[in-house]
């Protein structure tokens, strides 16, 4: 089976990935002996999407022929080329066909695609907490992500690279963090953990030198996680992709696409999802390809339920293995 991340994850579905990769990983209570990804009976295979910073080439990879990274130089590309490039990983691997491929948003968007554009190599998908084609709301969020970093001076177009450690459009980037992990929570969530608390030791309300409310701190905390871990060019060239992404480009539309779709789909939705609401799923969901209509998923996590709500994901992950096994 293919496992597909999302935008800044990587192939580390389980974690204990040794330094820089935190365990346990993104998806450890599904995945493992008797677990819903079961790994007695299925080989996982995940990997590193491409344009990412994990491992595949993006923009700090360096470039063939030369001693400098990409930078600037890195090609625009699509959900459709990152498919395309895990189809060929698959041919090298020697993996004619996947019982399943699944993940949950960018990873949804590549489960969908191998589904439509790789039938005969997809025994079933599950397409997760996301849409079949980018809407206006999610373009202009995440071009407000991508003019973040862009607008940092450390960004210097896109060639970064070979400045000293430290250095960089760090600031943007953990911006674009801010204002797109906004969108993975759920606005009653946050209010129910933060409210207007102030953080530990701090006066949001001093007339001078005014400190952080609390849900300040946690984004910052976020922001800084992902500076030390991603690098900028990455975040542009995929969050790119993401706005981009349409399953119909060159197949008539988006509609026409998912109404040929053949590869049976268990298509879900998390119920409070701002990034991807859950009319974005009944669209994919429409296609006479999925099986059992939408499966709706309860959670006040917002779009970040397709992550933590294991025990209601862990079925569906059985639904899709079974379809793909038949």
């Amino acid at each position: 089976m293919l496992v597909e991340h999302a935008l800044t994850g990587d192939s580390h579905v389980l974690g204990d990935a040794g330094e820089g990769h935190p365990t346990p990983g993104w998806w450890p209570e599904l995945v493992g002996p008797g677990k819903a990804l079961d790994t007695d009976r299925f080989f996982v295979v995940a990997a590193n999407v491409l344009g990412g910073c994990q491992g595949s080439t993006g923009p700090a990879s360096r470039r063939p022929g030369s001693a400098q990274p990409w930078g600037s130089a890195f090609p625009r590309i699509t959900v459709a080329d990152q498919v395309a490039a895990e189809a060929r990983l698959a041919d090298a691997l020697g993996i004619a066909r996947f019982t399943a491929v699944l993940g949950g948003s960018m990873g949804g968007m590549r489960s969908l695609e191998w589904a439509v554009a790789q039938p005969d190599r997809v025994g079933a998908a599950l397409v997760l907490a996301t849409c079949a084609a980018s809407t206006a709301d999610q373009i202009g969020a995440q071009s407000a992500q991508i003019t973040a970093v862009v607008s940092d001076p450390g960004w210097r177009g896109g060639d970064y690279h070979d400045l000293p450690d430290g250095q960089g459009p760090h600031t943007g980037l953990g911006l674009a963090r801010r204002l797109a992990h906004l969108s993975y929570r759920s606005p009653a969530e946050l209010d129910a953990r933060f409210g207007r608390l102030a953080q530990p030791g701090e006066d949001p309300l001093a007339p001078e030198r005014p400190g952080r409310f609390a849900v300040q701190s946690y984004l910052d905390h976020h922001a800084t996680k992902l500076v030390r871990r991603f690098d900028a060019g990455s975040y542009v060239a995929l969050t790119d992709a993401l706005n981009t992404w349409d399953v119909g480009l060159g197949r008539g539309g988006t509609d026409a696409a998912l109404a040929a779709a053949r590869t049976p789909m268990v298509v879900a939705a998390v119920d409070s999802d701002r990034l991807y609401p859950v009319a974005d799923s009944e669209r994919t969901a429409a296609s006479p390809a999925t099986v059992g209509g939408l499966r709706l998923i309860t959670s006040t996590a917002g779009h970040d339920g397709f992550l933590v709500e294991a025990e209601q994901i862990a079925p569906l992950v059985r639904e899709v293995l079974a379809l793909g096994s038949r």
